[in-house]
């Protein structure tokens, strides 16, 4: 593809491949006065990319190792907001999920052509590399933005949102905005999204510990329970029925293992979920486990009535753990944008099922008409060939921190999936496309003809 871009390819090949090598996922606080909220590692990812827009002349901000931001223009501040921190690794990868490997393997989904392996290469960290390129070269050719265009990098978006509560304490978060970190062509509509902790009481329970998952917005890909010698009896010849799962037992130890396949919690038919496979094999023994599977992966509650144009409800029991014979699943639930959180719970409540809200994102829902979408539709439309229309997603973006905002890719539909998931990867062609698309998203943002035409609001 010609483009402007096309100079800084080799730049952006290389940075994306230094970014991915810090692992940047969750980690306690560290520091004498706890100056590294999410970990050192994180913190030193932030100031590579802060450092890196820095030698391209950018003004920059470190707001305390929580957030960052890259300034460039001048006027009404319009919101590019990415983030550096990433889910945990996971097992399964076949290259070292903080490398920055490149090769063309084709063994992953057949995808031809060069490709960038590492945690974070599309979810978030490419893409924020690409428009900090992007960015560069409108620097480079002397335009001069009619906004004060603001790459805001958080660092906590997988596990909390503490960077963005951070920055609306010490500095002003624009109105307006997109996030590349969700699909395109451009998104006009996330469901909520609600981390429930549910509780189930395990009367006479065939196990004496279980445990699984590493974090709620990714399907659990491993579970493990420590049966009692009864229950271990029971597995002779029992099939597991969950498909892209395995079990598999130590008589010595009792140990029951199961392995399954990650991915976005707001997907979670893209992964297999381990902790299903071992619930299924405790619910065909045990009354108490019974009901818990029939309410956690058989829908009992019937809340997948719930359902609109942006989809129907999803619910992915993604961690788990057993203590004092109370089994807690905490699942991430994602339900249609033009719905409450209140028609959810109630399901638990009429049901007497026990739980805890532990996270919880109300939906966004944006004028598709409105000027926001509108550009960004076209501009993608126009770099694509393509003729699509703004879609909704599962997913929970950093689009809910805007007054007016929305996701703009990188994933496009029908691609491989590899985000949360082992070999996570993107491509050189992604990279190539991206660069012209956000590259012609900035332009057009930071032109004065462009105006907004008032808010879409997050439904409360």
């Amino acid at each position: 593809m010609q483009s402007k871009m096309n100079k800084y390819f080799d730049q952006i090949v290389k940075s994306t491949c230094d970014v991915l090598k810090f692992d940047s996922s969750l980690k306690p606080a560290e520091g004498e006065n706890g100056e590294f909220p999410f970990g050192k590692e994180t913190a030193d990812c932030l100031h590579f990319f802060l450092s890196l827009a820095e030698s391209f002349g950018f003004e920059t901000k470190n707001y305390d190792n929580y957030i960052g931001e890259v300034v460039f223009g001048e006027g009404e501040p319009f919101a590019i907001l990415a983030h550096l921190d990433v889910v945990p690794a996971g097992s399964g990868w076949k290259y070292p999920p903080f490398g920055g490997v490149i090769n063309d393997d084709v063994s992953d989904g057949g995808v031809t052509g060069k490709k960038i392996w590492g945690r974070g290469a599309m979810d978030d960290k490419g893409p924020a590399i690409v428009c900090l390129y992007a960015l560069k070269a409108l620097k480079d050719e002397g335009f001069t933005p009619k906004r004060t265009i603001k790459l805001i990098v958080g660092c906590n978006e997988e596990s909390g949102w503490k960077c963005i509560e951070h920055y609306n304490k010490v500095a002003q978060m624009p109105d307006e905005g997109f996030t590349p970190d969700a699909n395109f062509p451009v998104i006009y509509a996330e469901k909520g999204i609600a981390h429930l902790a549910i509780s189930f009481p395990i009367e006479n329970a065939p196990f004496t510990a279980l445990n699984g998952g590493e974090r709620a917005n990714m399907v659990c890909d491993f579970a493990s329970a420590i049966l009692t010698r009864k229950a271990g009896a029971k597995l002779v010849g029992y099939e597991n029925p969950v498909d892209g799962t395995t079990l598999s037992y130590d008589n010595t130890t009792n140990i029951l293992r199961a392995r399954g396949k990650s991915a976005h919690g707001s997907t979670p038919d893209k992964g297999a979920n381990a902790f299903e496979a071992i619930l299924h094999f405790f619910a065909q023994q045990n009354e108490s486990c019974k009901y818990a599977y029939e309410v956690l992966f058989e829908d009992s509650l019937g809340l997948k009535i719930f359902e609109d144009e942006t989809g129907i409800l999803t619910a992915s029991p993604n961690v788990v753990s057993y203590k004092n014979g109370v089994l807690t699943v905490v699942t991430d639930i994602r339900f249609p944008a033009t719905f409450a959180l209140a028609s959810v719970t109630d399901r638990f409540d009429e049901a007497g099922v026990a739980y805890e809200v532990k996270q919880y994102q109300a939906p966004l829902y944006n004028d598709k008409e409105g000027e926001l979408i509108s550009t960004l539709s076209r501009v993608y439309n126009k770099a694509t060939g393509s003729n699509e229309s703004p879609v909704a997603i599962g997913g929970g973006t950093y689009a809910r921190a805007l007054k007016c905002g929305c996701g703009f890719g990188p994933e496009t539909e029908g691609e491989e999936a590899t985000i949360h998931q082992a070999n996570e990867y993107i491509t050189f062609d992604k990279i190539a496309l991206l660069s012209e698309i956000y590259y012609e998203a900035i332009k057009e943002i930071a032109k004065p003809k462009y105006v907004h035409l008032g808010w879409a609001r997050p439904i409360k």
